[in-house]
């Protein structure tokens, strides 16, 4: 048997309760003379398993099913026209703004800018994704160009920057934070709401190894509503 096929017996075993939670998983030596493989096959089934949190290994104590599983986390960067799509709507996008900048000093933190010469020369990047017409959200974008070197005002010229960066911009890590926002006269006109309406602004720092890649503030029009599964 492959380490997929034991990785898929030993997850039944969890899931039927013959390995119940809080309780021991044989050892890999006992695992690999029942299952007719070497125990370096074991070793790499049961090291999945506890990459994705439905076992727990340590060293002297042996491997046991957790009494309370943590689910494995994945980030994807979705696209936010395919998203506007999903719900049933039109995408549309508007590009409002694409020009070098300096940034406000949170920004210019998250990014790693300092306060130097460089500081004033990153892309920020304003655009409107509409559904059916109507405004979506507004996507504001840092971007440092140090971390995407082929960037260039005609990068935006028929897609946003979200799409140009998921197809062209590698990441390796992320944070994102949700908040409640007050919209600004100048958001609320392109939202098509009112000054100071309630928005849901998403806030996403995402990395290339060392280098921060881009930062970006996604302010969504009143009502919306951000659902996931687990």
């Amino acid at each position: 048997m492959d380490w997929q096929g034991i990785r898929a017996e030993v997850l039944r075993r969890i899931e039927a309760r013959d390995y119940p939670p809080g309780g021991s998983i044989p050892n890999e030596a006992d695992l690999a003379a029942e299952f007719g493989c070497a125990r370096a096959t074991v070793n790499r089934a049961l090291r999945e398993l506890a990459r994705a949190g439905r076992i727990e290994r340590r060293r002297k104590a042996g491997t046991r099913v957790p009494l309370a599983p943590v689910r494995q986390a994945v980030l994807s960067i979705p696209i936010i026209r395919h998203d506007i799509a999903a719900r049933g709507l039109a995408p549309g996008y508007r590009l409002i703004s694409a020009a070098l900048g300096r940034p406000d000093a949170a920004t210019r933190a998250a990014l790693e800018a300092g306060a130097g010469p460089a500081a004033a020369h990153l892309w920020h990047v304003v655009g409107l994704h509409t559904g059916d017409g109507a405004p979506f959200v507004l996507e504001d974008r840092w971007i440092n160009p140090e971390a995407v070197p082929d960037l260039g005002p005609e990068s935006f010229a028929a897609i946003s920057a979200n799409e140009w960066l998921v197809a062209h911009a590698g990441f390796s890590a992320g944070r994102i934070a949700f908040g409640a926002v007050s919209a600004t006269p100048a958001t609320a006109r392109l939202l098509g709401c009112a000054p100071a309406a309630p928005l849901l602004r998403l806030t996403r720092t995402t990395r290339s190894g060392p280098r921060p890649v881009t930062l970006v503030r996604l302010s969504y029009a009143p009502g919306h509503e951000i659902a996931t599964g687990f």
